[in-house]
Order: structure tokens, then sequence, then C-alpha cells
């Protein structure tokens, strides 16, 4: 049966954190995102909403509310909308064939309220076994990815 973890937290619109894995991860292994979510962190009953969060695996973040899916190291993206009184939509994408083990970028911004609220997220990460040669294969394309980015 597969090691799963979660990662949450509240980030402030406009702002990045640091998801770590390269500290943390114990050799022999990597992690694959399977779940992100993202949720508003103020009262949703009298407001419109729109929030939106990227996931990366390079040197800078990648724009939430305008992702470049040429970036090959955009891991997740997604959208959460709420129109109180019309309707809610969410979308996520995520890569969850990229084997991660080193650290990523999470960045969030909410687009819609006059005054930016934090945004509430949480991912869920799957612990998998790797041989050596497919950790190399993929510690070089983190390291490819974080040092050809712009």
């Amino acid at each position: 049966m597969p090691k799963e973890f979660i990662m949450r937290g509240k980030t402030p619109s406009g702002t990045t954190e640091i998801l770590e894995f390269g500290s943390q991860a114990r050799p022999g292994y990597g992690y694959r995102l399977t779940e992100f979510q993202i949720l508003s962190s103020t009262d949703i009953t009298q407001q419109t909403v729109e929030l939106a969060a990227s996931i990366t695996a390079d040197n800078s973040h990648e724009d939430p509310a305008n992702p470049n899916f040429n970036n090959d190291g955009l891991i997740a993206t997604a959208i959460w909308n709420l129109d109180f009184a019309d309707y809610q939509a969410t979308h996520v994408i995520i890569n969850d064939l990229f084997v991660i083990t080193q650290d990523l970028i999470l960045a969030v911004v909410d687009t819609k309220t006059g005054s930016p609220q934090d945004v509430n997220w949480q991912c869920r990460f799957e612990e998998i076994k790797l041989s050596g040669a497919a950790e190399a294969v993929a510690n070089f394309k983190q390291y490819s990815i974080y040092n050809t980015s712009q």
C-alpha cells in the first residue's frame, strides 16, 4: 500500500510558499502529487470569490492566474470560483506523472475581491520507491528545469 501524506496551509494572496522535499526526501524515494485543492479563507456566503494557485518545480513560481503549460516545471494549477448567487466551479489540473525529489513553489492569488484574501490549500502526495536509475533521472529532470528556466 502506498504511503500518502498531506501538506496544507493558508497563504496570503499574491505570495509564494516553499513546499520542502529536498531536505526531507529519503534516498531512493520520490513523491507524486495526487490531489490539489484550494478554498477561500473568508466567509463565502455573501461574496464572490475567484482564487487561483499553481505548484512548480522550478526556480520561480508560475503565475496562478495565467499559467503557461509550456513550462515543464508546472506540476499543478487550480482555480476556484464562487458566485454565491449563481454557481461554484473548481478546476484542477495535475501532472501526476511528475516525480518530485526537490522543493516545490506554491503560488496563490485571489483575483476577484476588492481586498485580496488568504487562500487555504491542501496537497496530497504519494511516496514512491525509485530504483537508482529512476532517482537519477528524476533528480536530473528537476535540476535541468531549475537551471534552464528564466
